[in-house]
């Protein structure tokens, strides 16, 4: 995946706003609003841009707890974290999932409406599947950045 610094300064305006036209893309990105649809179509297609999504307050829908959760799985063997990374996807509760190295194989980002739900949660999701070994909850008192943006070099290097 390539991109040059226009492209850089399209993925930094989007990431900002992605419900800018892009007749205001282009035109910030010195572009036609012709060249710039051609380009942001390009960069969704290669998977330079993965998505275009909204942040939702999890407190404005009721997803007033918000943990994050180490676990340990018993072994690690591929079946076995290919088997918790499905259900880690198939999860609503489950914001996000990161597979990791360290103390913990997985880090999860988990919203709950209430401590009794987290609880319910927890032993459908962890305590009944054999797979684990250990949990680590971490409630969240206060969310300090929420986003998705990542630092965009102006021109990227040749992949490896």
């Amino acid at each position: 995946m390539r991109y040059d610094r226009i492209d850089a300064r399209i993925l930094e305006i989007m990431q900002k706003n992605n419900r800018l036209t892009s007749e205001v893309v282009g035109e910030i990105a010195g572009l036609s609003a012709t060249a710039c649809q051609r380009r942001l179509k390009r960069l969704r297609a290669e998977g330079i841009i993965e998505a275009d999504v909204s942040i939702v307050s999890p407190k404005a829908v009721g997803r007033l707890v918000q943990m994050l959760v180490l676990v340990s799985l018993e072994r690690e063997r591929a079946d076995i974290i290919d088997r918790f990374k499905r259900v880690i996807k198939s999860s609503p509760e489950v914001v996000s999932g990161f597979y990791v190295t360290g103390d913990a194989d997985f880090v999860l980002y988990v919203t709950a409406r209430s401590m009794e739900d987290y609880e319910q949660f927890t032993r459908r999701f962890f305590y009944e599947n054999p797979d684990i070994k250990g949990v680590k909850t971490m409630v969240i008192m206060d969310r300090v950045k929420a986003g998705f943006a990542v630092p965009v070099e102006e021109v990227s290097e040749s992949a490896p």
